[in-house]
């Protein structure tokens, strides 16, 4: 891993750093020490800034979550036919993980073992309800196959978007993707909304 340089060392570089030593050891394998070399300052300097590696952790999965729930409330999330929001959202939620991918990636590891981590499980609950409350209201408009039930869709539709952190690497075409993010994103549009949408 790269050490940051200590002349450079600002409380984002630490949480940039932490995020990074977080998904490679796993939260519960990482220590103060961990981090404290991945920065390339002292723990104390560290605990200057914040009160331990909880408090990073929720400060990562914060931005992670702010960013989604933050789609909800832009225009297009709001108005139109139940489908054209949900397609919306879809593609939004696809450009914030790779916007936004090593953080999107530890929210989406984290298993509930801290106070920290059940808050960000129980956050994202209520973020896939309320896109999986506008996959039923398309469904009840008439806009989404019949034949789909509503919960398995949804878990789909979410199973997709999430496995990219496995895969998306954001260094461009010649990427081990092989794909650039509009593609990425339109591809997943077209997948989804080609399977659902009702045929006319």
């Amino acid at each position: 891993m790269t050490t940051a340089k200590r002349d450079t060392y600002t409380p984002e570089t630490l949480l940039s750093v932490a995020v990074q030593v977080f998904i490679e050891r796993g939260y519960d394998g990482t220590s103060m020490e961990h981090l404290s070399k991945a920065a390339g300052i002292s723990k104390s300097s560290i605990y200057h800034h914040v009160t331990g590696k909880e408090e990073l952790l929720r400060r990562a999965v914060s931005r992670a979550l702010d960013e989604l729930f933050g789609i909800l409330d832009e225009e297009h999330a709001r108005v139109g036919t139940a489908a054209e929001r949900l397609e919306y959202v879809v593609r939004r939620m696809v450009e914030v993980l790779m916007a936004e991918l090593p953080y999107v990636t530890l929210l989406l590891r984290v298993r509930g073992n801290t106070g920290t981590e059940r808050w960000a499980l129980e956050r994202r609950r209520e973020f896939d309800h309320r896109v999986a409350a506008l996959l039923k209201d398309a469904a009840a408009e008439g806009d989404v196959r019949a034949d789909v039930e509503v919960r398995l869709a949804t878990r789909l539709v979410f199973g997709m978007i999430n496995s990219i952190v496995e895969w998306y690497r954001p260094e461009g075409p010649d990427s081990r993707s092989g794909a650039g993010e509009r593609e990425v994103v339109d591809a997943v549009a077209r997948l989804v909304f080609g399977g659902l949408r009702k045929a006319s």
